[in-house]
């Protein structure tokens, strides 16, 4: 093991997450990643373990964050299926309880309306907008994101997404409590920015907008 420890990565094959492993081990972490198929993997690292099988999977979700520190959750799913946000994070959270992991980060869309924020009347619209097409998917996003409220024991940040891009060159990244602050932001910027919320303490227990 690394000497800051292991974190176990979910979704880890998406367009976010196949850099988070790659950015956690630059910055002397070891990573357990849950892959549906391994051959989606092209890097090999000794610091990076491939772990098969899925997120419905209990077991696998337990085998997946046996003696790892944190746990990273950037898990996607087609626009049209059927939403298991919801169900994928209430057991991640009830593992770590179980195994005594403290810290967890999790990813979530823009769209999603929590009760604090003061969008602009451009995001609200945008926001209102996803919500007439992809209902089932925003209310499982909300079913998700009350869960994590209601978690208190544990030191959890969901980080809002604006559109992903891909982008080769690194940017700033802004960051806004009640809003978000630009339209797009590119994969390795989020990449960078998950895993310095690993032992970063400003966003804990809050779901902070990010983008470029």
């Amino acid at each position: 093991m690394s000497q800051r420890g292991t974190i176990a990565l979910i979704g880890g094959t998406g367009i976010v997450g196949r850099h988070i492993a790659g950015e956690a081990v630059r910055h002397g972490y070891s990573v357990r990643m849950l892959v549906r198929n391994p051959q989606k993997i092209n890097e090999q690292n000794g610091s990076i373990d491939i772990l098969e099988g899925t997120v419905e999977n209990r077991d696998t979700i337990q085998t997946l964050l046996k003696d790892c520190q944190a746990v990273i959750n950037t898990f996607g799913q087609p626009p049209k299926a059927v939403p298991l946000y919801s169900n994928v994070t209430k057991q991640i959270l009830e593992i770590m309880s179980e195994l005594q992991i403290n810290r967890y980060i999790g990813v979530t869309g823009g769209s999603l309306t929590l009760r604090n924020d003061k969008k602009s009347l451009l995001n609200k619209a945008g926001a209102k907008l996803f919500e007439t097409v992809y209902t089932e998917m925003l209310q499982d996003k909300k079913k998700e994101a009350d869960l994590l409220f209601q978690t208190k024991e544990l030191d959890w940040t969901l980080v809002r997404l604006p559109f992903v891009k891909e982008c080769e060159k690194a940017a700033a990244v802004k960051v806004n409590a009640a809003d978000m602050p630009g339209l797009t932001i590119g994969n390795k910027d989020i990449a960078r920015f998950l895993v310095s919320q690993l032992e970063g303490e400003r966003y804990i227990h809050q779901a902070p907008f990010i983008s470029n």
